[in-house]
C-alpha cells in the first residue's frame, strides 16, 4: 500500500473544480485524458472557436497541396523577379564603368590637347622661327619650291623677323605645302639686324659632348641669336645622338647627294630644334657605319669620316639655296671646309658668304695628299707649302694649316696660346686673321665679352 501511495504521489494531479449549483465536486483526473477533458470544459465554457479551428486540422490533403503550389508558384515568380533585377543592375553597372572610362579617356585627351598647346605656347620666338626655316628647307629638297623662292623667303625672314604671335600655329602641323601657303601671305615685320652664321661642327650640347666645343657651340649660338643674329648648326647624325633633347625632329623626305670618292652619295636629311637653335643632321646612306660607331675620334679612318661630312654640308648647303653670311667652322675635323669652300663651292650662289676658323683642339689633322681627292680636292694645287703641306712633315698635308690659310678669321679659344704649335711660320703669315680669345661662355661674367669678340669678327669678314 505505501508503494502504492507513493507511486500515487507521483502522478501529476489536475484538480478541477466546477461550481454548479451549491455543491462541490473535485474530479483528480488521469493525464491521459488531461487532452479531452480541457477540450470539454472549453466547450462547456462556450469556447466554439477553438472546436472550429480544431477541425481545420484534419483539412483534405488536396487543399494542402493547392497551398504549397500556389507558394511554390509565388517563390518562382519572385526569384524570376529578382533576377531581372540582378540583370538590369549587372547592365546598369556595366554602362557606368563604360561612361567612367569614356569620362576617364576625354579627360585624357583634353589634357594630351593641353599639354600640346602649352609646348606649342613655350616654344620661344627663336623655335619656332627655326621650324619654318628648317621646313623651307625641306620643301626645296623635295622640290616644292626653287631656290629662288626660297632664298628670297629666307632672307624676308633674316631681314624682317616673322612676328610668331600672328603665326598661325596649328598650321606647322599641317605639312609643307600648307605652311609654304601660309608664308606666302604672312607679313614680314621688325628689323632684323644680325648676320645668318652656320656651324659646321662635330660636338653641340646636350646632343653629343666629348671636350669643350659642344657646350661653346651651344653657348655661343644661343648668345648671338639673343643679339639679333640667326644661327643654325649642322652636325653628323651619330648612333649615339641623344635625340629626345631635339624638338619637332623629322626627316626630309628625299635624299640629298653629295660628292665623295668619285661618286654621287645619297643622305638622309634630318632637322629639328635645340635650345632654340635650329639644327640640320646628315646621316651618310651608303657610308652609313662612318657615324655608326661607340665614339666620336679616334679612329683610323677619321680623316675619311669628317672630309666626307664636310662635303655633304657644303652639298647640302648649296642644294637647298641658303646663302648664309658666315661658315663657322671648328678645329681640324671640319677645317677642310675652308679650301672646299673656295675651290668649289663660292661660285655656287655662295659668292656672299665667308669662313671663320675657330680652334680649341690644336691636333693638326695629318694626312697623306691624294686623300684630298676623296672630297673632290686637287692634291697637286694643295699640297704647296703656302698651302696645305705640313710645315714639318712635308709629305703630309695639314687640313688645320688648310683652315688657317682658306679662312677670313681665325679665333683661338684659349686663354694660355697666342698660337698653334707647329704652324708658327703660318700663322705669322695670316697674323692679321688672327684673334686671340681669351674669355669663355662657362662664366656668366665672360659670356658677353666672348660673344661681343665673336660678333666683330663676324662683322669684320663680312666686309671683305
Amino acid at each position: 500500500m505505501m508503494q502504492a501511495a507513493a507511486a500515487a504521489s507521483n502522478v501529476p494531479v489536475i484538480w478541477n473544480l466546477s461550481l454548479r449549483g451549491s455543491s462541490s465536486k473535485v474530479h483528480i483526473l488521469n493525464p491521459k485524458n488531461q487532452k479531452c477533458h480541457a477540450l470539454h470544459c472549453l466547450r462547456s465554457e462556450g469556447h466554439e472557436d477553438l472546436e472550429n479551428s480544431q477541425e481545420n486540422i484534419g483539412l483534405p490533403s488536396v487543399t494542402k497541396e493547392a497551398k504549397q503550389k500556389d507558394i511554390w508558384n509565388l517563390f518562382r515568380e519572385a526569384q524570376q523577379n529578382i533576377l531581372f533585377l540582378n540583370k538590369q543592375r549587372v547592365a546598369a553597372v556595366e554602362e557606368l564603368e563604360k561612361l567612367k572610362k569614356e569620362k576617364y579617356e576625354l579627360l585624357e585627351r583634353i589634357n594630351q590637347l593641353e599639354e600640346e598647346s602649352q609646348i606649342v605656347i613655350k616654344k620661344d620666338k627663336s623655335s619656332l622661327l627655326w621650324e619654318l626655316l628648317l621646313h623651307i628647307d625641306a620643301m626645296v629638297i623635295n622640290g616644292l619650291m626653287n631656290i629662288e623662292e626660297a632664298s628670297s623667303m629666307r632672307k624676308l625672314i633674316k631681314e624682317h623677323e616673322v612676328n610668331i604671335s600672328e603665326f598661325p600655329l596649328d598650321v606647322l602641323q599641317q605639312g609643307d605645302a600648307k605652311i609654304l601657303a601660309e608664308l606666302r601671305r604672312f607679313p614680314h615685320k621688325i628689323k632684323r639686324n644680325g648676320l645668318h652664321v652656320i656651324h659646321i661642327c662635330t660636338e653641340m650640347a646636350p646632343l653629343v659632348s666629348v671636350g669643350p666645343l659642344a657646350s661653346y657651340i651651344t653657348g655661343l649660338a644661343s648668345a648671338l641669336q639673343g643679339k639679333g643674329y640667326l644661327v643654325e648648326v649642322i652636325l653628323p647624325k651619330y648612333s649615339t645622338l641623344d635625340l629626345d633633347e631635339i624638338e619637332g625632329l623629322r626627316e626630309i623626305e628625299a635624299d640629298a647627294y653629295s660628292y665623295f670618292n668619285g661618286q654621287l652619295h645619297a643622305n638622309r636629311i634630318w632637322n629639328g630644334v635645340v635650345s632654340g637653335i635650329g639644327v640640320t643632321l646628315i646621316q651618310p646612306l651608303y657610308y652609313s657605319s662612318m657615324f655608326s660607331r661607340d665614339k666620336v675620334y679616334g679612329y683610323t679612318d677619321d680623316f675619311d669620316r669628317f672630309a666626307y661630312f664636310s662635303r655633304a654640308s657644303l652639298d647640302y648647303i648649296a642644294k637647298s639655296g641658303k646663302q648664309p653670311d658666315v661658315l663657322h667652322i671648328h678645329n681640324w675635323q671640319t677645317a677642310i671646309v675652308g679650301p672646299l669652300f673656295w675651290d668649289v663651292f663660292v661660285n655656287q650662289g655662295l659668292e656672299g658668304t665667308r669662313i671663320l676658323l675657330t680652334c680649341q683642339d690644336f691636333d693638326k689633322g695629318l694626312a697623306p695628299p691624294e686623300k684630298l681627292e676623296l672630297c673632290g680636292l686637287d692634291p697637286a694645287e694643295l699640297h704647296r707649302l703656302d698651302r696645305l703641306q705640313d710645315n714639318k712633315n712635308p709629305h703630309f698635308v695639314n687640313i688645320l694649316k688648310g683652315g688657317v690659310v682658306y679662312s677670313n678669321k681665325v679665333v683661338i679659344m684659349s686663354s694660355s696660346r697666342s698660337s698653334i704649335p707647329g704652324l708658327e711660320p703660318t700663322l705669322a703669315i695670316h697674323k692679321d686673321k688672327l684673334v686671340l680669345s681669351p674669355f669663355g661662355l662657362e662664366n656668366p661674367m665672360e659670356k658677353d665679352l666672348c660673344c661681343d669678340l665673336h660678333v666683330s669678327a663676324y662683322t669684320s669678314i663680312k666686309n671683305l
